[in-house]
């Protein structure tokens, strides 16, 4: 095992280091998005990165802070009166996930439609390219890390950017451009092949330039174009280790008999759940070695980190994808560079938050960019077109209802749709029927369930009088009562339109035969 880790230490590293300079904005943007102290967000990086990611089943999942909950943590801060009761809340949430686990719920993770998973990947892909652009541009009002096309200053997806273009920054428009150049270089023939390029990955190489650029050629060349403030990463500082303990917060344990709370813990436990297992999915199909998550693992391991955040002040964690994206991206191959990114973000505000606040947000823009543009690649539109509209129309659908609505609607409406086609296919699939003059074969196929109940009935509504029905259930295997009923009812209701029924059953059982009439 040890050999294993060791020997992929010098992808991980790497990988690890760009996941951090991606999740810092990330996990600040998504605490003052939430209404939470600042240092909450970080809390949660550090324990989605060192504890969920020791404990997780998965090999590349990066967990963190999520914008998806910051309505639901907004509105439990407000409901609950303070934060520290609403700690206890994420706590409780923890202690329900470990129990899930236990359970073995993380099986629901498994019944995810393909074709929504897929369209979730890819509107993750158009949301952090159009969320980024702006970023890119100069223009910061919006925080990192937001999903919603409305957003909490009263713009949209779409609005934000019109705004951008017309408050363009010149300085960090141009250390965008020079960030993307060195990500689209990186990713050329002969480049990749160079044997350096693996212990440099293009996001961190990107992200250098972005700070060399604004800290030392702009002040000699073009002192107009320096960026500052709000367009560089902006991390809280503790100085000294007892400076980070003196910032954390504990819950109010005194709450503990207070029925709200036990609410919002089972809401927060509910909603990470289901996003950490369409994420870890998500990431499974992305996974260039193709490994299979443990989703009870899983759900262990975020259960452990929200007790452990609810205790000591940080945010809600889920497993998140564009962390996990990043950490693909770069060449993360196996769990270190998911601890190593937390282990990065504490030392980042005990010993040089100095150095990262030097990070234009333009260049961690450059990388998110080139991310997102993996994820919803023209290749992926057509593999799925190709594939028939039982799989191409809940591809969209998803992409559209979360690019208009946020991850966690988008995704409930493309499920719904998914679901649609999965029992409209099961239906033709589970019963065949064939017409030949007046004889009327039905098939049943080696499993018929209730869903088939409706499909069934319709058609033997439609079946004209003086027919013969042969009923085939040689192959069948598992017939649910409910069809055996609707073919008993159509046995005593045949007679009057003259049409007789017979039932053909396996070798081993007598074949039936009704004569109606």
């Amino acid at each position: 095992m040890n050999k294993y880790f060791g020997s992929n230490l010098k992808s991980d590293i790497p990988a690890g280091i760009v996941v951090a300079l991606v999740a810092l904005p990330l996990c600040l943007g998504i605490a003052l998005a939430s209404g939470a102290p600042l240092f909450s967000g970080i809390i949660a990086g550090i324990i989605g990165g060192i504890v969920v990611g020791a404990f997780s089943g998965s090999e590349l999942s990066v967990s963190g802070p999520a914008a998806g909950l910051t309505v639901i943590v907004l509105n439990a801060i407000a409901t609950l009166g303070n934060f520290e009761a609403f700690l206890l809340s994420v706590f409780v949430a923890g202690a329900i996930q470990f129990i899930l686990g236990i359970m073995k719920a993380g099986i629901i993770g498994h019944f995810f439609p393909a074709s929504v998973i897929k369209g979730m990947l890819s509107a993750i892909g158009l949301i952090l390219i159009l969320k980024q652009i702006p970023h890119a541009l100069g223009d910061d009002r919006d925080y990192e890390g937001d999903e919603s096309f409305y957003q909490p200053d009263g713009e949209n997806t779409f609005t934000e950017i019109i705004m951008a273009i017309q408050n363009i920054d010149l300085g960090a428009l141009l250390i965008s451009l020079f960030a993307l150049a060195i990500l689209i270089a990186w990713e050329q023939p002969i480049i990749k092949k160079q044997s350096w390029t693996k212990i440099l990955p293009g996001p961190l190489v990107a992200v250098i330039s972005g700070v060399v650029v604004n800290k030392l050629l702009y002040p000699n060349l073009f002192p107009e174009l320096i960026i500052a403030g709000k367009h560089l990463v902006t991390l809280p500082k503790s100085g000294s280790f007892s400076d980070f303990f003196n910032n954390l917060t504990f819950p109010d344990f005194g709450q503990f008999t207070n029925p709200q709370i036990y609410t919002t813990g089972v809401t927060i436990a509910i909603i990470a759940s289901l996003e950490t297992l369409l994420s870890l999915d998500a990431v499974d199909k992305l996974d260039p070695y193709k490994r299979i998550a443990s989703t009870n693992q899983e759900l262990k391991a975020q259960g452990l980190g929200n007790m452990l955040a609810g205790v000591i002040g940080g945010l809600p964690v889920t497993a998140v994808i564009v962390r996990s994206t990043a950490n693909i991206s770069s060449g993360g191959r196996t769990k270190i560079s998911a601890v190593f990114h937390g282990i990065l973000l504490a030392m980042s505000v005990i010993f040089f938050p100095d150095v990262l606040n030097m990070v234009p947000l333009s260049a961690l823009a450059a990388v998110l960019l080139v991310v997102g543009y993996k994820l919803t690649k023209p290749s992926i539109y057509k593999s799925c077109y190709q594939k028939g509209y039982s799989q191409f129309i809940p591809f969209i659908v998803t992409i559209l209802a979360i690019l208009f609505t946020d991850l966690l609607t988008g995704i409930i409406i493309g499920i719904v749709v998914g679901l649609y086609f999965v029992l409209r296919a099961n239906m033709h699939q589970a019963i065949t029927i064939q017409e030949d003059e007046s004889i009327i074969t039905i098939t049943l196929e080696k499993d018929v369930s209730f869903l088939n109940k409706a499909y069934l009935r319709r058609h033997l509504r439609e079946i004209p009088p003086n027919s013969h029905v042969i009923f085939d259930e040689t192959d069948s295997i598992f017939i649910d009562q409910d069809i055996m009923e609707t073919i008993e009812d159509f046995r005593n209701t045949a007679a009057e339109a003259g049409i007789t029924m017979e039932i053909k059953q396996p070798e081993n059982t007598k074949n039936r035969k009704f004569s109606v009439g």
